[in-house]
């Protein structure tokens, strides 16, 4: 009788991982959506509340490149303790000011924290766990991510709004309370072995092999950005964009909602039938969310309008949440597992420009002329990608 596999849940490392990264994810939530508005509070127009998250994605973006020489020089349990603080105690020095110098400020260090949380999560989930389940523990990884945001992303402003931004800020240091969780799970990741340098990288042909992978892996990372651009963008501005409260609520609940369950269903998906096949038709659903967004944004605040808006977002977070996990399966199998560090950091760089991108492209378009042209360029974005990763199939299957 075959013995039976322990479940990825509960697998040396991953509860303390888990958890760290739900509390990091709630800090990051609470602040997303509203150290924007807390930007507009202050005066602050549509560039300059899609420049706060812009900021912040930016330093996360930098940041990312400097983890795996910090790792080396710091450890695991160190850098992730850094990560938290860095992400998590900014949060209460938003009440100084709600000037947006002081914001963007707090959005640098923000952005070194999450840099960090961010390569370091997912390099510890390829580290933990064997490829053939990769897939699996990643949509676990991906639930602790997106649980935060189902709650409290929506949750976030409303409470700005009608309780108080200081319970917002206060509840925004939450990242601060894995520090003890972040250094069991470093302790553990100390003891995983590196990965093995592979006969590829000897091999006469491994520079061509090689090449082969690296554009196997860029366009996993393209689509990533480009959903990521469309997700950030709603994430952002919903709550400045869509005049009625509940209406903005309830997209986010629904885009968040439906990117936690999408990310947790393609796990499965992904290791039993491959994660490319997925890649253009999610970009497909993601440009129909956009779409119906734009024509929703037009049109008075009737039924039809507002179905179209909730529509949208929520065809947007299923294909948000799914992109997260297929592509990050994709890249780790294209790149090989003696890159799963690197591929860590270009998969999060990717994520975090595309976010960053998003609340910048949007915020400039949506002052320029409107939102529901913005949503029609992302549109027509995803359904360029989307072709571009139906028709560029690598010619080698990456091992």
């Amino acid at each position: 009788m075959t013995e039976r596999k322990p479940s990825v849940w509960t697998l040396p490392g991953i509860p303390p991982l888990l958890i760290t990264t739900a509390l990091a994810f709630s800090g990051f939530s609470l602040l997303l959506p509203v150290a924007p508005l807390w930007a507009t509070m202050g005066g602050a127009d549509s560039f300059g509340s899609g420049l706060v998250n812009g900021l912040l994605m930016l330093s996360t973006v930098a940041t990312q490149m400097l983890v795996s020489p910090g790792l080396r020089v710091l450890g695991w349990s160190r850098m992730l303790v850094i990560g938290l603080l860095c992400l998590g105690l900014p949060s209460a020095l938003h009440l100084f000011s709600d000037q947006l110098p002081l914001i963007l400020g707090l959005a640098i260090v923000r952005g070194v924290g999450f840099g960090i949380i961010t390569v370091c999560g997912s390099s510890a989930v390829a580290a933990l766990v064997e490829p053939k389940r990769r897939g699996r523990a990643i949509g676990a990884y991906g639930l602790a991510i997106a649980v935060p945001q189902f709650v409290l992303v929506p949750a976030a402003p409303w409470l700005a709004e009608q309780v108080s931004p200081a319970l917002v800020f206060g509840l925004g240091i939450a990242p601060a309370l894995a520090v003890p969780f972040a250094i069991v799970l470093g302790r553990r990741l100390a003891t995983v072995p590196p990965p093995q340098t592979s006969a590829i990288d000897i091999n006469p042909q491994g520079s061509r092999i090689a090449a082969v992978r690296t554009r196997a892996v860029v366009m996993p990372i393209v689509a990533l950005l480009t959903i990521t651009c469309t997700g950030g963008a709603v994430l952002t501005f919903a709550p400045s964009m869509l005049e009625n409260t509940t209406t903005a609520v309830v997209a986010l609940l629904a885009l968040t909602g439906l990117g936690a369950l999408s990310r947790w269903i393609f796990g499965g998906i992904a290791d039993r039938f491959g994660a490319r096949r997925f890649i253009a038709p999610l970009l497909v659903v993601a440009a129909i969310g956009a779409a119906g967004l734009a024509v929703g944004l037009t049109g008075n605040t009737d039924a039809l309008a507002t179905t179209l808006l909730l529509v949208g977002a929520a065809l947007i977070g299923t294909a948000y949440g799914g992109l997260q996990n297929v592509t990050l399966v994709e890249a780790f199998a294209a790149a090989g597992d003696r890159s799963r560090n690197v591929v860590s950091v270009v998969w999060n760089a990717g994520f975090d420009l595309g976010t960053g991108l998003g609340s910048v492209v949007v915020g400039t378009i949506a002052t320029a002329s409107s939102f529901p042209t913005s949503f029609v360029v992302l549109a027509i974005a995803s359904v360029v990608v989307a072709a571009l990763v139906a028709l560029l199939r690598p010619r080698v299957e990456p091992r």
